[in-house]
């Protein structure tokens, strides 16, 4: 049996176009990673690790689903086994991976960050965890070690309105290489039926030190938030909705729905969706006027294990894609903001391939000339991060955009050894161009293609997010 890694220089990359796209122009290029979910507590506290299961295995719901599926009990994945026993398990699930990404993310990651060319099987567990766990103890493998073998230039992790902010202004003060910076996310503000809606209102009068008792007092908290995120650095915001709703309400009616969920009582679907457009065309029109990035994570279907949910929580591995009609309510919300002249910079992100022309297309409504590549369709993302569905969202946005304008990849985690994931990207976007250099199908010329190959990698990020 072959123990032998096969991370090789030519991973991914089938020809000699390929290998120079990526070797000469993507390789080189630092990683902006704009969006992620990664703990800010631990980038400023530059932690450090005892071992690989705690930074690799532990919130991986990636993983947690393959182990599941293979059979292993969960207390070897979410429970009371030790790290040890945790990463024997998902030693022996990972040759259960072949033709999943993870088997490609797993061998990268340990080649990457480690040099370790064994492939991860039982046999080879018990020498991984200990060869791995003892660097992971060493300065070198610190937190901000790992983000500086990935040359990470930028991360920007996701914040609630609520929060303080006090790690990302300890790094900015602390001369770490890598910046962080953050994406202001008022999902809970929005989502109005929420079980726990009154209680977060109740935490953000806290924050805000106002009361409040009406639809206006609410906007008013959350410009607060947005003013003080802004101070901050902040230039990004991100909603993770099913889709993005559009039922227009009067003021009195947007009122009296917030007074009759504020008094305790659920509100129909009806005035759920009446009053979410209300609030994101407002926040919408907030973020165009402090120049920021609008992102739109839309089509998950989430925590749809009851069971697991109840004994977990969510973001443990119970999510799907779901089947949501996207387009006719995403076009006029879009509109709307347009049509005041008020539309921000807008990234849009599809779980469901099936969007994936629906979104490609969405984006060139809008485009305006007043900034290059204003409208973004967003990397693969979540399900479609994978080899097959980066390939289907570069090909559609080349067929139906301007993939020289694509902000490129990000990693979207909530692990520190996630950041191989932009090389896995860049590899798949240098062999699809260079698979066509060799046919003839792009010109021969390295300068043209591979200029646009850094420039997705990191320029137009750069420009962009103006990091």
């Amino acid at each position: 049996m072959s123990t032998t890694n096969f991370i090789t220089d030519s991973f991914l990359l089938q020809n000699k176009y390929a290998e120079e796209l990526y070797h000469t122009y993507a390789a080189p290029q630092p990683i902006i990673d704009y969006h992620c979910h990664l703990p800010p507590k631990d980038i400023a506290a530059n932690t450090v690790f005892e071992n690989i299961t705690k930074v690799w295995i532990n919130g991986d719901h990636y993983k947690w689903r393959a182990m599941r599926t293979n059979g292993v009990d969960e207390k070897y994945i979410t429970g009371s086994a030790s790290d040890k026993e945790k990463f024997a398990a998902w030693a022996k699930t990972v040759p259960a991976t072949l033709r999943n990404p993870l088997y490609h993310w797993t061998h990268l990651e340990l080649k990457r960050y480690f040099d370790i060319d064994q492939l991860l099987n039982t046999e080879s567990a018990a020498s991984i965890y200990t060869a791995t766990s003892d660097k992971l103890k060493t300065k070198d493998y610190s937190v901000q070690g790992l983000l500086n073998k990935m040359n990470v230039e930028v991360v920007c992790t996701t914040e609630d309105p609520l929060d303080s902010l006090e790690y990302h202004q300890q790094l900015k003060d602390s001369g770490a290489k890598t910046t962080m910076s953050t994406a202001f996310r008022p999902d809970k503000a929005i989502l109005i039926n929420t079980p726990t809606y009154n209680d977060y209102l109740n935490q953000l009068e806290a924050v805000c030190n106002a009361n409040i008792d009406s639809y206006k007092a609410l906007c008013d908290a959350l410009v607060s938030r947005l003013e003080y995120f802004h101070e901050n650095g902040c230039r990004l915001c991100d909603h993770g909705l099913n889709y993005v709703p559009f039922s227009y309400a009067t003021n009195t009616e947007i009122e009296a729905i917030f007074q009759k969920r504020r008094g305790g009582s659920l509100v129909s679907l009806e005035e759920d969706e009446k009053f979410q457009t209300a609030l994101l065309l407002f926040l919408g029109e907030q973020y165009h006027l402090r120049g920021w990035v609008q992102q739109f994570h839309l089509g998950a279907m989430r925590n749809n294990n009851t069971r697991m949910n109840k004994v977990l929580g969510p973001d443990t591995g119970w999510d799907s894609i779901g089947d949501y009609s996207q387009a006719h309510n995403l076009s006029r919300f879009l509109d709307a903001l347009d049509t005041k002249d008020k539309l921000a910079k807008t990234i849009l992100y599809n779980l469901n391939p099936a969007d994936n022309e629906i979104f490609a297309t969405m984006i060139g409504n809008f485009n305006d000339g007043k900034v290059r590549g204003k409208m973004q369709w967003g990397s693969g993302w979540w399900f479609l991060d994978q080899k097959d569905g980066m390939e289907k969202q570069i090909n559609a946005l080349s067929n139906m955009g301007l993939l020289s304008c694509f902000v490129g990849m990000l990693t979207d985690s909530r692990s520190f050894m996630s950041f191989p994931r932009h090389e896995y990207f860049r590899r798949i976007l240098c062999n699809l161009l260079g698979t066509e250099m060799q046919l003839g199908e792009l010109p021969k010329d390295m300068d043209l293609v591979g200029n646009m190959v850094k420039d997705i990698c990191y320029t137009n990020a750069k420009n962009y997010f103006e990091f």
